[in-house]
């Protein structure tokens, strides 16, 4: 028998040395993968048994090597859901819900019984899935290109009313053209040039496809722009997560485009540029 409390201290001090930025919550974490529980009830545990040793270890020097932590338990909360994650998928991030707020917020206003809501570039489902369960009277589409991606959004989105579909956010949805209500979207944003400053559990495990965006990072915010253009009635809005950095750079996407008013930068809950909000014109 191991005791509980010496294996998650050196798990934790294991893990710091790794550079891993959250060791003792990440350490506390996977042994409650480990033993099947909640964080709390690692209270409860003394020792572990030789197989639950054995396992904890494996975990714990897969961490090391920056393997996500989600990737590792197969798991990743967002909003109130756990979703279904792993090798082929991008891992949603707290800061996406900040987005998923906002669009909330937008349904809540909107005087239509079904308001019709696009979220351009699932993943594993993780917008779409919030909002169809938690605004059901909405009628939610979503679309991945990633084959991967795709196959863990229809688990993530299975039992719920969202219309899921296989293709580019480019040339998405033209049957949805000038009816869609609401637009929300996390594209890649990642400069190529910007390689070496990625924390090195998205470079090296999350897909290529849902990180890099050309040499401004830009590329697919500005398909975000032209097919949120094409698919919004007037008075429809859009959201779109950016990084941090592009607090100007993005809001100018849509600006430039022409079809757009009310553009706005909005931040996270730690103040940061998060996403930038827009409105579609009266067409012309």
């Amino acid at each position: 028998m191991t005791d509980a409390r010496t294996a998650l201290a050196e798990a934790t001090r294991r893990l710091a040395e790794a550079g891993v930025a959250s060791p003792r919550n990440d350490a506390e974490l996977l042994l409650a993968h480990v033993l099947g529980t909640g964080r709390t009830g690692l209270l409860l545990v003394a020792a572990l048994d030789g197989a639950q040793a054995a396992a904890y270890e494996d975990l714990v020097v897969r961490r090391a090597t920056r393997e996500p932590l989600q990737h590792l338990t197969a798991s990743a909360a967002f909003r109130y859901r756990d979703l279904v994650v792993g090798p082929g998928v991008f891992v949603p991030r707290p800061e996406t819900e900040s987005l998923v707020e906002w669009g909330l917020s937008v349904i809540d206003a909107l005087e239509v019984p079904h308001p019709v809501v696009v979220d351009l570039g699932t993943g594993s489902g993780a917008i779409a899935g919030a909002v169809a369960s938690e605004r059901p009277h909405a009628r939610v589409h979503a679309v991945e290109l990633s084959e991967a991606a795709y196959a863990y959004a229809e688990r993530n989105l299975a039992g719920l009313d969202v219309d899921l579909r296989h293709g580019d956010l480019a040339d998405a949805f033209g049957d949805l053209d000038g009816s869609v209500d609401l637009v929300l979207a996390n594209p890649p944003y990642i400069p190529l040039a910007a390689w070496e400053s990625v924390a090195v559990e998205a470079r090296d495990h999350d897909p290529a496809l849902a990180l890099w965006s050309g040499e401004d990072g830009l590329d697919a915010m500005r398909d975000v722009a032209a097919t949120s253009a094409r698919l919004l009635r007037s008075g429809g809005w859009v959201g779109a997560e950016h990084a941090d950095v592009q607090g100007e750079s993005a809001p100018a996407v849509f600006v430039a485009h022409g079809a757009f008013e009310e553009v706005r930068d909005r931040t996270d809950l730690a103040g940061r540029p998060r996403y930038t909000t827009a409105r579609r014109a009266q067409r012309r």
